[in-house]
């Protein structure tokens, strides 16, 4: 486990301030990876739906500044921070995150499931900013077009790579956590974030779904797939295919009405509701945020 100090919080900083510098909006991040402000809507009920509006620190992604000033003061309200956030899909760099997970557990190899991508689809995968993560994974940075907004994603190009896009925020090099620390991969310091090739920039974006009377049942048919996908968890994957299912249903547009069911189902097969939700709540946060 990574050793918190006052030393850990003002390196946060200074390697926040240097990203900053290069035009890549920054904010506090904490041990686990989640913003450091506490919202001040907190107590609220229903909880607010405000993303800096009110004009007070403690929205996470929308905190996101590259004024040397305000990064300061937000790393003074969190003395805590140990890490820091980039916000995805901002000018100048209009960020876009591919984040290949590494499960040796499971098989998992999606940096073979990215390479395979490109030899499908003839796109050449091009040196970039490279960030090693204390998994042993890889946060590639690509930058992408004015105009086109990338949606966050989990699993969905192939399974363990997620997609960092608009409202969404990669964890910055330098940032210390809970579970170690994240650096630049050796020979990529210097390089700038490459331009997403427009094959595989196509593939982060699918067309928006047209809206027919039909859409109502074909919803209805998903939500009752995702749910008995759900129900048939056996334990130790429970997390996973809730986490999954919720994502696909914020993707398509229902999340918010099945997320009922999708928690009446993961407490049947063993998770308690403050699980469920909480899974729930982490998909609703990564597909649907945006800037």
């Amino acid at each position: 486990m990574a050793i918190i100090d006052r030393q850990t919080a003002t390196l946060a900083l200074a390697h926040a301030l240097s990203a900053a510098e290069r035009g890549l909006p920054v904010f506090p991040l904490s041990a686990s990876k989640l913003p450091a402000l506490r919202s001040p809507h907190h107590d609220e009920t229903p909880p607010t739906r405000c993303r800096g509006a009110c004009g007070l620190p403690g929205h996470g992604v929308h905190d996101a500044t590259t004024h040397p000033a305000a990064v300061r003061a937000l790393f003074a309200a969190a003395p805590r921070a140990t890490g820091y956030g980039i916000a995805c899909g901002r000018p100048p760099h209009r960020l876009i995150g591919i984040d290949l997970d590494i499960d040796p557990t499971h098989g998992n190899d999606s940096v073979a499931a990215l390479q395979q991508l490109a030899l499908q689809h003839l796109f050449t995968i091009p040196a970039t900013v490279t960030v090693i993560t204390p998994s042993g994974g890889r946060h590639l940075w690509l930058t992408g077009p004015s105009g086109v907004a990338v949606p966050n994603s989990a699993s969905r190009l192939a399974p363990g790579i997620d997609v960092r896009g608009a409202g969404g925020y990669l964890v910055g090099p330098g940032s210390v956590t809970t579970h170690g620390s994240y650096r630049l991969a050796p020979g990529t310091a210097h390089l700038p974030p490459a331009a997403c090739p427009r094959t595989l920039l196509r593939l982060l974006t699918p067309p928006k779904r047209s809206h027919h009377a039909t859409d109502s049942h074909s919803r209805t048919g998903q939500g009752r797939g995702l749910v008995q996908f759900v129900l048939a968890a056996h334990e130790g994957q429970r997390n996973t295919r809730l986490f999954w299912a919720a994502c696909r249903a914020y993707e398509h547009g229902f999340g918010d009405a099945l997320a009922d069911a999708l928690t009446d189902a993961a407490v049947r097969t063993g998770l308690s509701e403050q699980e469920a939700r909480a899974a729930i709540a982490s998909a609703a946060r990564l597909t649907t945020e945006r800037p």
